[in-house]
């Protein structure tokens, strides 16, 4: 094992003393995408002790152009992401423990896990808004770290939060975008993946290792395409009266009533979606975005329909959202979060 992590050990920042922290860590990525397997590769790699993998998707032909741990057989096989990564994790490094959970990270579920005591660390690796608030939340009320993450088309964005120390994701909701592009709308590159990934892994290995003093502290972003990098001083967002960090925190995206709702309707092979900040919906900024990659169907005042076979997908400007072809509350997630964070 010493050395596997030679080289490791020789840079000045981790050493001997850093490694040995590392194999006693336990770290909890959410999401194993993009985002998700890149930083879980480089972390098993660099010796964190326990790594648990949390995803409800499985492998899919168009994932493999960017998500560096499947195969074409992981896809044929349409094996969940948790148990691949997982297979191929274990080829990489054995001397981790690696659990898999193929679920929905809800908050629920991260209730129990946070509750033991036993995660030093999360690494968000999902693709929507809605969990990541829920993470942000529970990592506040059981004062656990996370790395934020999020890229599209050329460009990434990554953040450090620190319970009680720095703003949370509430406190910038104004400065980070909620809306807009996504990889099923404006595609990716994986430089953007890599690049994202880095940024995240790099603020892990300096909690782990306890190398304060090297934090960011920033929100970090770039687009590789454009040759554009910005670091944006972060410390000075954090709101006393955020809901979810500040003096008297309720964690509001832990609660029923603000989550996102999903409904089968009875007879008709759709399900109905509520999302948890319900307002009027731009019809024509979401046209313009999903024609990129959908046939629009129908288009008025009110809603526009657009086809992913063999889905419909309905948005209407009050925000709801139909997903037409079929009743399972899974697969109409799947589906949604192409196209809505």
């Amino acid at each position: 094992m010493t050395e596997r992590y030679s080289r490791q050990i020789l840079f000045s920042g981790i050493g001997k003393k850093g490694q040995e922290m590392l194999r006693s860590k336990h770290v909890l990525i959410i999401g194993a995408g993009a985002l998700g397997a890149a930083n879980a590769e480089m972390i098993v790699r660099a010796g964190v002790g326990r790594v648990t993998i949390v995803d409800r998707d499985y492998v899919d032909f168009s994932n493999l152009q960017r998500q560096n741990l499947y195969t074409e057989q992981d896809a044929i096989d349409r094996l969940p992401k948790a148990e691949a990564a997982q297979k191929r994790l274990t080829m990489i490094n054995s001397d981790v423990v690696i659990d898999a959970l193929t679920l929905d990270a809800d908050p629920d579920f991260l209730e129990r896990i946070l509750s033991g005591g036993t995660v030093d660390l999360i690494i968000d690796g999902t693709d929507n808004f809605d969990i990541r608030f829920v993470i942000n939340d529970a990592a506040q009320k059981h004062g656990i770290p996370w790395v934020y993450g999020a890229c599209v088309a050329s460009g990434g964005l990554s953040l450090l939060v620190i319970p009680g120390e720095t703003p949370c994701l509430h406190c910038l909701m104004d400065a980070i975008p909620q809306a807009g592009a996504t990889c099923d709308t404006a595609g990716i590159i994986s430089p953007a993946v890599q690049m994202t990934a880095s940024a995240q892994t790099a603020e892990v290995l300096k909690w782990l290792t306890g190398n304060r003093e090297s934090l960011r502290g920033t929100i970090f972003s770039f687009d590789l395409w454009i040759n554009q990098f910005s670091s944006v001083d972060a410390a000075k967002l954090k709101k006393p009266d955020c809901p979810s960090c500040g003096a008297n925190p309720v964690y509001p995206f832990l609660s029923y009533e603000q989550s996102t709702k999903f409904a089968v309707l009875c007879g008709r092979d759709t399900v109905q979606i509520r999302p948890s900040n319900m307002k009027q919906r731009d019809l024509h900024l979401l046209s313009e975005s999903v024609e990129k990659s959908a046939h629009i169907t129908h288009k008025n005042a009110f809603l526009i329909s657009f086809k992913n076979d063999p889905y419909t997908i309905t948005a209407f400007k009050d925000g709801r959202v139909f997903i037409h072809g079929t009743s399972s509350v899974e697969e109409s997630k799947k589906v949604y979060y192409q196209y809505f964070q």
